[in-house]
């Protein structure tokens, strides 16, 4: 067993442990009366406080929801510090700690003045409209507060504190209150200082513009733009990849792209791209791009706020989705809702038919998948034999069913069967979403991890990296963050990234894919060869993943579809009730892959015939699975999908000339506005 995963979870302990410890000797010392017990219990939970909040913030969340917050910490601290004082006050009597305690006091209620100062200031910035990328220059949007007033109250509150826990401290240990007072006249002068400079951003002329002058300005851009086309995502944290995919192809289609998202945190999560970017988060304020030239949606993902803005009777809307697969998912019924969906090939407009949930053929359009252009072609087994192998299972989706991940029944054996041969460098990427909704699946993972950990750091075989491959990474790495950060502050508020954010740099998206390429490079080449891995996160991306791996492992999810473009060998694991045969007739994308059982079974022989190209029969069936989930190579994907974006275009147009012939013509219904029309436009 791993020593390190045994003693994690006593590591995460020992803060709270500290911190806890820290007040029962503070007890035992103010009663004892014991200045150096004092001094020690003060001393290490200050250092309690600086590690819960650096490193343990879910843990100080916590205690914060049981009502023993940083506040409710701090006065017990201090307290106990009076105690102590007046315990050992050797003749000054309690009368002399008095001005202490009003003092104390004093800070205290201006700290929670500060407390509702910084609400309405974060409650004054809160605009009705975010940007990226859409020059604010004719908006008011003064500079942000630091963030250490704004929203870090608690270690705002222990930074201000200290002096007069320092100045209780020493004159709990001399006896003598003139040092608590002087440190508690420094706190009192800072924590004045804190609620002066938030008051100050409370006057007219340090505030943001009001909501009126922030929508005025953003339908002034609205007609100043023209935007012809969009990207609309609403999802949660951990969703954030399903747009970025498709940052790229929005852009390459020309005219005025624009991305709308809902949730003001998306802001900050979407990707670095050259594109207008605007968050609209109440509906009332997404109506206004009725009235604007915006004449198609394209949508990654469904969502609850979805319905809202196919209210909107003057876009047409496409579902493009994130990811085709043989899930259940990738044919849901909520697709009918829009005007168009959007498929990758012949596959997915067989899916919708098979599965009956109300799409009209006629409203399916194939379009390829245009991200698919960064995926290398396939260009033969290594002459060594030694093979990179990507298992990349999926998550276990809203139903918990141990059938829709091979993690929870089959992860460990088929993980334990790749890591026995020698020739095998494993790479292992779990979905981002794993874990979610069931503990099963977590906790394998959790497994999986380790077991791949301990087997990359054992590899004896590996040859190390070059002299200096460490430090072009970092160098690469700080390149890299620069770019995508784009020089905000890291505790930047929404507003704050607005101002910061709104020059739109030229080019630097294209900065960005050079840089995040030539980091790729860098990282591959800093890992010693052959050493097993465990890739999460943003980088490397999937798509670095496909090219670096000769065979992947995965689910029946877009994982596998998206793979196929790389026509390299792939295996599927079925973890469910059907037979072989039954599966592959059941999942499409499975026809040309190796099927896995939940034994692992079969390992072996699928290493040897990725291995030796003549071992391999399934070479053909991938090309031609290829084409049929994938489409054809010509015309490329991203020429269809920009046809595709175009003639919804030209429809949105006529009909929103029907429209307004039908709203000119004089009738019982003159005066109101045209009802409503059907999702596809066809009456």
């Amino acid at each position: 067993m791993n020593p390190l995963r045994t003693l994690r979870p006593f590591a995460r302990a020992v803060v709270p442990a500290l911190l806890a410890a820290s007040f029962g000797v503070q007890v035992v010392g103010a009663l004892a009366p014991d200045a150096g017990l004092l001094a020690v219990a003060t001393v290490c939970g200050l250092a309690a406080e600086l590690g819960l909040h650096r490193w343990q913030g879910q843990v100080a969340e916590v205690l914060a929801r049981l009502r023993a917050d940083v506040p409710v910490r701090q006065v017990l601290r201090d307290f106990l510090l009076v105690a102590g004082l007046l315990a050992t006050g050797r003749g000054h009597g309690s009368a002399a700690s008095l001005p202490v305690v009003f003092g104390l006091l004093m800070f205290y209620g201006l700290h929670f003045a500060s407390l509702g100062a910084a609400a309405l200031v974060r409650r004054s910035r809160a605009l009705p409209v975010l940007t990226r990328n859409v020059d604010t220059a004719g908006l008011r949007l003064p500079p942000a507060p630091p963030a250490l007033l704004l929203r870090r109250s608690g270690p705002r509150m222990l930074w201000c504190g200290l002096p007069s826990t320092a100045g209780l401290l020493v004159a709990a240990g001399t006896g003598v209150p003139h040092f608590a007072a002087a440190g508690i006249a420094v706190s009192l002068g800072l924590a004045a200082t804190a609620l002066l400079e938030l008051s100050l951003h409370l006057l007219p002329s340090r505030r943001p513009a009001g909501e009126a002058e922030v929508l005025a300005w953003f339908d002034r851009w609205l007609a100043e733009y023209r935007p012809t086309v969009g990207l609309y995502f609403s999802g949660g944290t951990a969703s954030a990849y399903q747009a970025d995919m498709w940052l790229g192809p929005l852009a390459a289609l020309g005219g005025r792209p624009v991305v709308v998202l809902r949730e003001r945190f998306m802001l900050r999560l979407l990707a670095p791209t050259d594109l207008p970017v605007v968050c609209l988060p109440r509906v009332e304020h997404l109506m206004r791009l009725e009235h604007s030239t915006l004449r198609v949606l394209i949508h990654p993902a469904n969502s609850g706020k979805t319905s809202q803005v196919l209210r909107i009777p003057t876009i047409k809307h496409a579902f493009v989705n994130h990811g085709e697969s043989d899930k259940p998912s990738s044919c849901n019924p909520y697709a009918k809702a829009y005007d168009q969906v959007w498929v990758a090939g012949p596959a997915a407009r067989e899916r919708y038919a098979r599965a009956e949930v109300g799409v009209d053929d006629r409203d399916v359009v194939e379009i390829g998948r245009p991200q698919l252009e960064a995926v290398h072609p396939y260009g033969g087994p290594p002459a060594d034999g030694r093979l990179t192998v990507l298992y990349a299972p999926t998550w276990e989706g809203w139903t918990g069913d141990p059938g829709g991940t091979s993690l929870v029944l089959a992860g460990e054996r088929l993980v334990g069967e790749l890591l026995a041969d020698p020739r095998v460098r494993l790479l292992y990427r779990p979905h981002p979403m794993t874990g979610s909704v069931d503990p099963r699946a977590a906790a394998a993972d959790a497994r999986i991890r380790a077991l791949v950990r301990a087997a990359g750091a054992a590899y004896g075989g590996a040859r190390r990296p070059a002299p200096g491959a460490g430090a072009e990474l970092a160098r690469r790495t700080a390149v890299l963050d620069a770019l995508t950060a784009a020089g905000l502050p890291p505790d930047a508020d929404a507003a704050e990234r607005m101002r910061l954010q709104g020059a739109p740099v030229a080019d630097r998206a294209l900065a960005v894919e050079e840089a995040t390429a030539a980091w790729e490079a860098a990282y591959w080449a800093a890992q010693p060869e052959g050493a097993h891995q465990v890739v999460t996160g943003p980088r490397p991306g999937l798509y670095a993943c496909f090219n670096a791996a000769d065979l992947l492992v995965g689910d029946v999810s877009s994982v596998v579809s998206d793979y196929l473009a790389s026509g390299k060998p792939y295996a599927v694991v079925n973890t469910g009730h059907l037979g072989e045969a039954e599966f592959r007739a059941a999942f499409p994308t499975a026809r040309a892959a190796w099927v896995l059982g939940p034994d692992a079974a079969g390992v072996a022989a699928l290493l040897e015939s990725v291995r030796d190209p003549a071992e391999d029969p399934l070479r053909a069936a991938r090309a031609e699975l290829r084409e049929h989930l994938l489409g054809p190579d010509r015309p490329s994907s991203a020429v269809r999908f920009r046809r595709a974006a175009l003639a919804l275009g030209e429809e949105a147009e006529r009909h929103r000339e029907r429209r307004a012939r039908r709203a000119a013509v004089p009738g019982p219904g003159a005066g109101r506005a045209p009802g409503p029309v059907s999702p596809s436009g066809r009456t």
